[in-house]
């Protein structure tokens, strides 16, 4: 009666779990498929600046005002020594110099070499000081504008067109859809145990700390991909079957075990910063390649890592809703006690959903890493106001609405952007969920009785 009636018995458990493995591996399959019918032109973009144990990069691209990429521009990084390097940008507009000694380099740009009618923005003040670190790869971030001596203020200003809010439009579904891997994730745990876990932004970062491991070692990229993946949900399990399934036996207060995740998602960035150091890493090596769709410029890792989170996003939502175990995770979603009172096995819905959030968020870091050229130490840190101001709008706890926060808080994050330069968008996020908490802090799907 007990196991043989339980609606998460080990056969459907097992059966889920391969349900769910398979979605994960047919949204991988499909960055083979991508990256195999690429025209052999768009391979044979320049090649890139390789990080190792006596070299270090500094890299960067440059897009005129009107985004499209400028290229011939000569870039020069200055050691403290005196000692110069030039790199010129190419038809991608990317460039990046080769050092072999540590240290702090001072980046400049031949503003003579300008394409016709371009300007530095902020020219007065166009060094950019980077710290370059041997095996790590530094970004030096140079702003184009249409009108001359503009400051950064002016110069987002007087940026906006349509053309520019379509880029940013499709900037922020992209940004959106690899947020919510991670968020679902996130939701789900939070509703099956009530725990706001603030060490989940260090499962991305694992997930593209790892696939830079692998692929460093000559793993192709998509089997390094599903490594990661693979690793990163073992680690999940290994986190409840470790820590949080004993602490909820010692019936911990969740005040208790959210200062738990606080101490490991601590303790796991500076494991990061050992091992890696403190610079960017760049999973795959060479030089993005662009394509141009409906007026929408986005690199080819940016079209295979969204058309990866459809996939996953949509299997994970047919896991929830036509499998036995997906059913018996939001039941326990919805009330613990009922669901146990039924015969469901909740200890064993949660470690699932730790396995399935920690590969979801692990997956999001590999698909990150590869969208925005780099990961380091901080990245799950730097997106996890993000991922909780989406978990927030969408309703805690909840699945589905994870997802529409997610792509509400990318969309909106990359649309600021035209106004706000550079990091400055992020504060929108802090912005949102303020106004959440403030108007409506169920969220958007969530119950005024129960938030979640």
């Amino acid at each position: 009666m007990r196991l043989s009636t339980t609606i998460a018995s080990r056969p459907r458990l097992r059966q889920s779990l391969i349900v769910t493995a398979s979605a994960v591996l047919l949204g991988l399959l499909a960055t083979f498929m991508a990256t195999a019918f690429v025209p052999t032109s768009a391979h044979a973009a320049a090649a890139a600046c390789t990080t190792d144990t006596a070299t270090g990069c500094i890299q960067g691209t440059i897009n005129d005002s009107d985004r499209e990429p400028a290229s011939g521009v000569d870039v020069t990084a200055t050691n403290a020594a005196g000692d110069e390097q030039t790199a010129t940008t190419d038809d991608t507009g990317r460039w990046s110099i080769a050092v072999t000694e540590a240290g702090s380099y001072t980046v400049t740009v031949d503003q003579d070499t300008l394409p016709d009618g371009q300007f530095l923005v902020n020219a007065d003040n166009a060094e950019r000081t980077v710290n370059v670190n041997l095996g790590a790869t530094a970004s030096a971030l140079f702003a184009l504008t249409a009108e001359e001596g503009a400051t950064s203020g002016e110069a987002a200003a007087t940026s906006f067109n349509w053309d520019r809010f379509a880029q940013q439009f499709a900037s922020g579904i992209r940004l959106g859809l690899l947020l919510a891997l991670a968020a679902i994730g996130l939701s789900l745990i939070y509703g099956t145990t009530g725990l706001s876990s603030f060490s989940h932004g260090e499962q991305v970062t694992l997930g593209g700390l790892l696939a830079y491991s692998f692929t460093s070692i000559g793993v192709p990229l998509i089997l390094a991909a599903v490594l990661s993946t693979v690793i990163c949900a073992a680690t999940g399990y290994l986190q409840d079957l470790a820590i949080w399934k004993p602490l909820r036996k010692r019936r911990l207060s969740l005040t208790q075990l959210m200062i738990v995740t606080i101490g490991l998602s601590i303790a796991l960035q500076y494991a990061f910063q050992y091992f890696y150091g403190a610079g960017t890493v760049r999973i795959d090596r060479a030089n993005p390649t662009t394509v141009d769709f409906l007026g929408v410029t986005l690199t080819v890792q940016s079209y295979v890592a969204m058309a990866i989170s459809v996939v996953v996003l949509v299997g994970t939502g047919l896991f929830l809703l036509k499998t036995r175990t997906g059913r018996a995770t939001r039941a326990v979603s919805d009330n613990p006690a009922l669901a146990a009172a039924s015969g469901i096995d909740v200890d064993r819905i949660i470690r699932l959903v730790w396995t399935l959030a920690a590969g979801l968020a692990g997956l999001s870091g590999v698909m990150l890493g590869l969208v925005l050229n780099g990961v380091n130490w901080m990245t799950g840190l730097q997106i996890l106001l993000l991922i909780f101001a989406a978990v927030t709008l969408g309703g805690l706890g909840t699945a589905f609405g994870a997802l529409v926060g997610s792509l509400i808080i990318g969309i909106i994050v990359e649309l600021t952007n035209i106004w706000l330069p550079g990091d400055f968008k992020y504060a929108t996020a802090l912005l949102i969920l303020i106004l959440i908490l403030v108007f409506r802090p169920q969220g958007i799907f969530g119950r005024k009785e129960r938030v979640g």
